[in-house]
């Protein structure tokens, strides 16, 4: 299925040049993401990086992390900071709105009521959340690349991401096969015309709302697999799951051209952690560390030590953002 997504096989690309212009942070869920993404998007605005952070998580706890009343429209979080979180039910609404719109000057007024009816079912199909968070991101990515000198993506636990990043080729595809058939529709009216004098539309109407979308999606698709542009973080744990989760996940991406920029280790036991289980734990992730290590050699790695607290606002961060910064992690 991911091969018909994404096409033939490429060389591996690696992301995380330092003109990254869109950073996705991913994983497993729980490992730490919105702590990691967080921290990237602000060590990117004290280097005075307009930087927008956005969350594609239904989980929200990006705006709970900063301590801001984050929504679908972008709300300053400090200098040169700005976050967004994308609600699913609502960008699900605000797109089946808009295709309707789309749909009501096309339809003829006989079948406009059943049109809308079948629209009102399709807001609880199955991926009908999914393809208007992707509609979004979509949105994000094209327009507020003009806005912004970078882009950090928050993003949902890996299945549910790798879902979302396969769309772009995925809805390409589709809009093909639409424009395909739309394009028979036509051949066929043009033949009527010749033959028995049926007026042609010189403005097909839905051969520009596909060409419209087609072209949108491939300019999505072109920067998210450009590693010059665009890199995908991964964030684990030192443990067995964590591990084996990401790996495949890895894989997938690099087998198919999504640029992999660098893993952050979070959560490894500080030197400092004494007592008889914590040292038992320490004997165990030093297998794990090793591990990471090995399967992920081609990489930029960075470990971040456990907290002794919760990490909290902007001053919570810091000490993450300055540890990615030290260590030049992505585009820093």
């Amino acid at each position: 299925m991911l091969l018909t997504l994404f096409g033939k096989k490429k060389e591996i690309k690696r992301g995380g040049s330092k003109g990254e212009k869109i950073a996705f942070f991913g994983g497993k869920g729980g490992v730490g993401k919105t702590t990691c993404s967080a921290s990237y998007a602000v060590a990117l605005a004290r280097r005075g990086h307009k930087t927008l952070l956005v969350s594609t998580d239904p989980a929200h706890s990006v705006g709970d992390l900063l301590e801001v009343k984050a929504g679908s429209d972008p709300v300053g979080a400090a200098e040169n900071l700005w976050v967004r979180e994308i609600d699913p039910a609502q960008a699900s609404r605000r797109y089946l709105e808009e295709v309707k719109g789309n749909l009501k000057g096309l339809a003829a007024p006989g079948l406009w009521q059943e049109v809308e009816r079948q629209m009102d079912f399709a807001a609880d199909s199955p991926g009908a959340d999914e393809a208007a968070l992707f509609d979004d991101m979509v949105s994000i990515i094209l327009s507020a690349e003009s806005e912004y000198d970078r882009i950090v993506f928050d993003t949902a636990p890996t299945g549910h991401t790798l879902r979302l990043l396969s769309l772009p080729e995925l809805m390409g595809v589709w809009v093909e096969g639409m424009l395909a058939r739309r394009e028979k529709t036509r051949e066929l009216h043009r033949m009527l015309h010749n033959v028995a004098g049926v007026s042609e539309d010189p403005k097909d109407r839905v051969h520009e709302l596909l060409e419209r979308r087609k072209n949108r999606f491939a300019s999505a698709r072109e920067r998210l697999l450009n590693p010059d542009v665009t890199s995908f973080h991964f964030v684990l744990n030192p443990e067995r799951l964590s591990i084996l989760e990401s790996a495949k996940a890895m894989d997938l991406l690099k087998k198919y051209g999504v640029p992999v920029g660098g893993v952050i280790v979070n959560r490894v036991l500080p030197d400092e952690a004494d007592g008889a289980f914590l040292a038992r734990r320490k004997e165990r992730e030093k297998v794990y560390l090793e591990e990471i290590g090995k399967r992920f050699a081609d990489l930029p790695k960075i470990r971040i030590p456990l907290q002794p607290e919760d990490i909290r606002g902007l001053s919570g961060v810091a000490a993450v953002a300055e540890r990615l910064e030290a260590e030049g992690f992505g585009s820093l």
